[in-house]
């Protein structure tokens, strides 16, 4: 049955603000968006009147189903703190599609994420884009959108040279660390090129290697983990010097570099907002970042992080807008522009004929903590209603 929503405030994204619009389901997919569309037998109504509609609200960089809920050793998968280099773990092996976090996310009008390792290693695996459905990884994951999670600043530094002693200790073995994986996949790269030009049996398989291989040839882009600005400059510097397809994670200091960062287009996903002051590198954490950045035409989008707090981040989007971001470059930043980083702006992120319905209502406006999210849809299924 197809489904109509009919009469509310839609924020389509790509193409404005209808202060009363119409859109068609159909076949889990965006028919059709007017002001005003017939209603047949056919149909379900949905009645919007006197709400806001909007593109289900995209999560850029999340744990959920890595660092599980309720948070426990049990749960906690997000973190392969054995080696700094596990660029080998597929983030698919610890997905948990029961995760109780999972329906309370939902519940906040948020249908897709990205969603990988934790930050303790230089390189810590493949994470992926999944839409909050469905009972196996295979349903959830959206093909193709896997990324490898690398990290320098602190993280790397307490887990390996506080916690272990050794190596990586300082930020100078963290760059150092993640020079060497990567000149060794060219190397392995190399063999392999060589070996087939000349007929010869090729190397060995190296499951670390190959993954690596893949971050070379920009088939995985680089989710690299930073606040401090200095770390945020690393990382790029290192980008540019092997041609990395790379994003800034967190990227909490980038208002202090955000004419640079605007300079290289650099995206960043910017969050959590509500992060204390717990270590050095958060000292210059300010809600104003997100605004600051935007304004010197840095591409942001906005993240909650840590598995299911990611139910919070419409909140995050208000806190942000009330120090200086502006408000459609703060839809932008949970819709469209967060679904350019992951790489699914093809199927979500905007309210457009041929997409996705994902779809989320609000009984009022989506930012403010008074309001509620009554209704999330993925896929033309309706999987909460209030």
């Amino acid at each position: 049955m197809a489904i109509l929503i009919k009469g509310g405030k839609v924020y389509t994204i790509s193409h404005g603000v209808m202060e009363k619009g119409d859109i068609l389901v159909e076949n889990g997919k965006i028919k059709e968006v007017a002001a005003d569309i017939a209603v047949t037998a056919d149909m379900e109504v949905i009645d919007a009147s006197g709400h806001s509609v909007m593109p289900g609200i995209i999560d850029s960089h999340s744990h959920i189903s890595f660092i599980g809920e309720p948070s426990l050793w049990a749960t906690s998968d997000g973190n392969e703190a054995t080696s700094w280099n596990t660029a080998q773990l597929r983030g698919r092996d610890a997905l948990n599609p029961n995760d109780p976090g999972i329906p309370a996310i939902v519940a906040a009008g948020i249908t897709t994420v990205y969603t990988g390792p934790g930050s303790a290693n230089i390189i810590g695996g493949t994470g992926f884009v999944m839409k909050l459905r469905g009972r196996t990884a295979n349903e959830m994951i959206i093909p193709g959108t896997e990324a490898m999670k690398m990290a320098l600043g602190e993280n790397p530094k307490r887990v390996y040279g506080e916690g272990k002693k050794q190596f990586p200790a300082t930020r100078m073995g963290n760059a150092a660390a993640l020079r060497e994986a990567l000149v060794a996949a060219s190397n392995y790269m190399h063999k392999i090129e060589l070996a087939e030009k000349e007929g010869k049996p090729l190397p060995d398989r190296d499951l670390k290697l190959e993954a690596m291989v893949k971050v070379l040839k920009r088939e995985y882009t680089c989710r690299i983990h930073a606040h401090r600005a200095d770390d945020i400059l690393t990382a790029i510097y290192i980008s540019e010097e092997f041609n990395l397809d790379y994003i800034i994670e967190h990227c909490t200091e980038g208002y202090l570099i955000a004419d640079i960062l605007a300079e290289k287009k650099v995206r960043a996903t910017v969050g959590p907002l509500l992060m204390g002051r717990g270590k050095h590198e958060l000292w210059n954490v300010t809600l104003a970042n997100p605004g600051l950045m935007a304004k010197a035409g840095v591409s942001i989008s906005l993240q909650a992080d840590a598995g299911a707090d990611t139910k919070w981040l419409p909140y995050h989007v208000g806190l942000a807008i009330r120090e200086g971001l502006d408000i459609t470059t703060a839809f932008r930043a949970v819709t469209l522009t967060s679904a350019e980083h992951i790489g699914v702006a093809d199927r979500v992120g905007s309210i457009e004929v041929g997409k996705d319905a994902d779809i989320a209502i609000f009984n009022g406006f989506p930012f403010d903590n008074l309001v509620s999210c009554v209704l999330t849809m993925i896929d033309g299924k309706v999987l909460h209603r209030k």
